[in-house]
């Protein structure tokens, strides 16, 4: 659709169904093709025009390419929803891909491939065989896609019919975005199949060298990422397959750039010669800093990758760590990219204009920024030993600054300096011991009263500087206090007078008999023991010395650092993280036939089902490893009787609306009636979406007058349930109603006393007085995606639990008729099948599942098939919850 087209999206007409359907089979071209644009429109905008599918597919038929487009566009969507219509399309798709029109032959195979309904993907199987053939370029480059979409959906069915083959029959075609695509399409397949599929002969190599010249940017890309994962027979070979990349660097698109450079990694490897290694380091710092000159977005992953680089080959960039200056306008993330980069970088040749930067950055105003600018002088000591004291001079002059946050972080990074050059730099305790007042933070008093301890036989005056802290003692955090009684045990080892007699006997006491922190008790009854059976062999243990602490610029091992260098220009090298920890692709297992086992789970047998796992958005079940976006926690919700004061009190005590959040879902159970509610009626459910538990609520007016300022309120709940983000609801006018999701978040309101499924809600608007409802809680919506657990870790947990944390419930009236139809109902609510026996003629199932802060069920159902009646069996560290979980598999069950 054309810039001109927008006039599609405004229509506000109502009975628009009817109308679009009388357009679309209107006997005008022009009125079908504008007619097909608004059903395009209305999908675009979320509207649902399902019900026209058979109306818009009777366009198909057309010569008009621009209509066929939007056509496809419409099946690919709704495909899906109505395959048994889907099919009257096969027969208009068979005839595009053998039309006149190259353009219409490969839109044909494209739309076929996105089209995921088994039924059509049998019928692809025979155009796209002729359309890998085809004579023109466009067609194989786009069938060569399609193949790999098509194994997505049935791996075996491209195995079957010699697709792979004829997708490395293309890797030799004379047009170098055919083989740019048919090496995506490969690559692809690859990444989702178990056994070798794409294996680069050096006759390949040849192939995809050539082609790398003459493709589009992605292409180059494409097999670049490729050719990476080659191993040159020898140096010689690697030499030549580096001359021939090595133009790439300098291509403008900074994906070939940093493609390219990981693919010259990679050989360089296997490259003796120390001049040929020499001249390719000084051939790939230009273009790595070239990248330093794009938007910050770029110059952040060039910086991730580059950081990386440097930690292999740190003689690409030693002579350019000027480039990675601060400049007084870059984001934050750009400049502490930059600064880990110059630790790394920093040597004896170049420290003093580094420590130049980092003294200017450590007076700047971002207080984040300035204290990592001050870590880095620390590293920077801690890695370089003839310039510690360069900058411990620098953090000297720093800490006369007297900016109380610059301070602390310079005693933090001292205390690990002395760690690192123990007996060399005491000289400046006393300077240190000038700022102890100033103290505030746990981290920089811990590092002050380590140093005290430590050195305590040269500190004239340590009793007293120990005993300044003593008096907080209780009040201090964990990691403060543990050092305060291993200092106070050091000064009194060191010198045994009557102070720190005193003092010691009040920290062991405060330390054994005042704290709940088992860490803190455990290390005060160690000391208190050696002290009082053997203070000699307190001293060796206590006062032994310690191993010197090492540099940390380099901190990725050796077969990571491998791993990561492997996947440069990926997200991998963004995050530095190796890609299985946060992508995972299990493959299917077949299930075994049943066999003979003996009693009890350990005879069961465990089933795996595919699955892609992702980090970074919510993922399907079974398992979970990733980050998902934070959640604004709200402010601490008030007792929801407080709501009874809105009308003239605080409306800060309860979220607003702003913007609306629709919801389009199933019905939602009523929980205030509109004869309750002055003709407001409120349905309301708990559902949990994409790893998140969002109230869906449906507000219907039945009154005379618009409502608007909806807020809403959630009472103390045994899960501690609370609005996570203001309830967005739009003016309701009278006979309309709203839906929306709020998003909950957990753990912020928690009720005391023995769990219960209530949760009572007050629900107000700025017409209406505060309106209260209860609610069920289905312990359902916090089943977590992660709930899966291996089998043997599944027995571990069962035998380690005692069985006082058994708990049985007969629930009778539920009948199963089919195994796998249960496992699929209960996996959908994120309870996991992990094993099943027979026992006599029962079915015996195992399966787990998981609520948030970790708390496992471990469930065993056993059933009849087809006789009403289970007996269900749970065994979980927090029994109590028993109950719950058994009225939410019973209306699971029962659903």
């Amino acid at each position: 659709m054309s810039g001109h087209d927008s006039k599609y999206f405004s229509t506000t007409k109502k009975g628009e169904i009817p109308e679009l359907k009388e357009e679309l089979n209107s006997q005008y071209k022009d009125k079908r093709k504008d007619a097909v644009k608004k059903v395009i429109a209305a999908m675009t905008v979320g509207k649902d025009v399902s019900s026209l599918f058979t109306d818009v597919l009777n366009c198909m038929q057309t010569e008009n390419l621009e209509l066929k487009k939007l056509v496809y566009l419409y099946l690919i969507n709704y495909a899906k929803s109505q395959p048994d219509l889907a099919i009257l399309a096969v027969n208009t798709f068979v005839k595009d891909t053998q039309d006149p029109n190259p353009l219409i032959r490969a839109l044909a195979v494209r739309t076929m491939g996105c089209i995921r309904v088994d039924k059509i993907t049998e019928y692809l199987c025979d155009p796209l065989e002729r359309c890998l053939k085809d004579d023109d370029p466009y067609v194989r480059k786009t069938a060569a896609i399609c193949v790999a979409k098509l194994y997505d959906i049935n791996a075996e069915l491209v195995e079957d019919r010699g697709f792979l083959d004829g997708l490395k029959d293309l890797i030799s075609d004379n047009n170098p975005m055919v083989v740019a695509n048919a090496v995506a399409a490969l690559a692809e397949i690859q990444d989702n199949s178990s056994k070798p599929i794409f294996e680069i002969t050096s006759n390949t190599l040849t192939k995809l060298l050539t082609a790398l010249n003459e493709c589009t940017e992605w292409g180059q890309v494409f097999i670049l990422d490729a050719l990476s994962k080659y191993k040159a027979a020898d140096a010689r070979e690697a030499e030549n397959i580096v001359e021939r990349v090595t133009p790439r660097l300098q291509h403008a698109n900074s994906a070939v750039v940093l493609s390219a450079v990981k693919m010259i990694l990679q050989q360089m490897e296997l490259i003796t010669s120390p001049d040929v290694i020499r001249n390719l380091c000084k051939k790939m710092a230009p273009p790595l800093v070239t990248l330093l000159s794009a938007e910050p977005e770029i110059q952040y992953v060039a910086l991730r990758n580059i950081n990386l680089i440097v930690q292999r080959r740190p003689t690409i960039l030693a002579h350019e760590i000027k480039v990675f200056f601060c400049k007084y306008n870059d984001p934050i993330y750009v400049k502490m990219e930059k600064l880990e980069i110059m630790i790394k970088l920093a040597s004896d040749r170049n420290i003093d204009q580094v420590l130049l930067e980092f003294k200017e950055y450590a007076t700047e105003v971002d207080v984040d920024f300035v204290r990592k600018a001050v870590r880095a002088i620390g590293r920077c000591a801690i890695k370089l030993e003839r310039a510690a004291e360069r900058c411990i001079s620098v953090l000297l002059e720093l800490i006369k600054i007297k900016v109380n946050y610059v301070v602390q972080e310079a005693i933090i990074v001292i205390k690990d300096i002395f760690r690192r050059y123990p007996n060399t730099y005491e000289s400046i305790i006393a300077t240190l011991c000038e700022s102890l007042d100033t103290l505030d933070e746990p981290e920089a008093k811990a590092s002050m009263i380590w140093i005290i301890g430590e050195y305590a036989e040269r500190i004239d005056n340590a009793d007293e500087l120990l005993e300044s802290f003593l008096e907080s003692f209780p009040e201090e955090p964990a990691q403060v206090q543990l050092q305060l009684l291993t200092a106070t045990v050091k000064l009194f080892l060191k010198k045994p007078t009557e102070g720190p007699q005193q003092m010691i006997q009040v920290v062991l006491n405060n330390a054994t008999v005042e704290t709940d922190n088992p860490d803190l008790r455990d290390r005060a009854y160690i000391y208190w023991r050696l002290l009082s059976t053997d203070p000699e062999a307190a001293k060796d243990v206590v006062l032994a010395e310690k191993p010197v602490i090492s540099d940390d610029s380099n901190q990725y091992d050796s077969s990571l650092l491998d791993e990561l260098l492997a996947n440069i220009a990926t997200l991998s090298s963004v995050y530095h993280k190796p890609p299985e920890t946060f992508i995972t692709r299990v493959r299917t297992v077949q299930r075994t036939e049943e066999e003979e086992f003996p009693d009890g789970i350990e005879g069961a047998y465990a089933e795996t089902s595919s699955t892609l796992v992702v980090d970074g958005v919510a993922p399907p079940p079974p398992t979970s490893t990733a980050a998902k976006p934070p959640t604004a926690a709200p402010a601490p919700v008030p007792d929801l009787l407080d709501l009874m004061g809105l009308d003239g009190g605080d409306d800060n005590a309860i979220v607003s609306v702003d913007h609306p959040a629709t919801d389009a879902g199933p019905p939602l159970p009523v929980l205030l009636p509109a004869a309750s509610g002055q003709g407001l009626e409120i349905s309301a459910q708990l559902v949990r979406r994409d790893g998140q538990i969002f109230y869906s609520l449906m507000f219907e007016n039945n009154t005379n007058i618009p409502l608007d300022g909806f807020m809403i309120q959630f009472n103390k709940n045994t899960f501690g349930l609370a609005a996570g983000g203001p309830l967005q609801v739009p003016q309701i006018q009278p006979g309309t109603s709203s839906r929306t999701l709020l998003p909950m978040v957990l753990f912020q309101n928690v009720a005391p006393g023995p769990p219960n499924s209530l949760l009572q809600v007050a629900v107000k608007n700025n017409q209406q007085p505060v309106w209260y409802f209860n609610d069920r809680l289905s312990l359902l919506v916090l089943f977590t995606e992660d709930g899966r657990m291996e089998r043997s870790t599944f027995l571990e947990t069962w035998k380690s639990l005692p069985d006082s944390n058994e708990v049985s419930k007969d629930i009778a009236g539920i009948v199963i008729n089919n195994v796998d139809a249960t496992i699929e109902q209960l996996a959908s609510s994120n309870m996991f099948f992990i094993a099943k026996r027979k026992n006599g003629n029962q079915e015996v199932l195992y399966l787990s599942a998981k609520i948030p802060k970790g708390t496992p069920f471990l469930i065993e159902l056993t059933a009849v098939i087809g006789v009403p009646g289970i007996k269900c069996a749970i065994k979980s560290p927090s029994p109590d919850m028993a109950p719950l979980f058994f009225e939410a598999l019973e209306s699971l069950l029962r659903a």
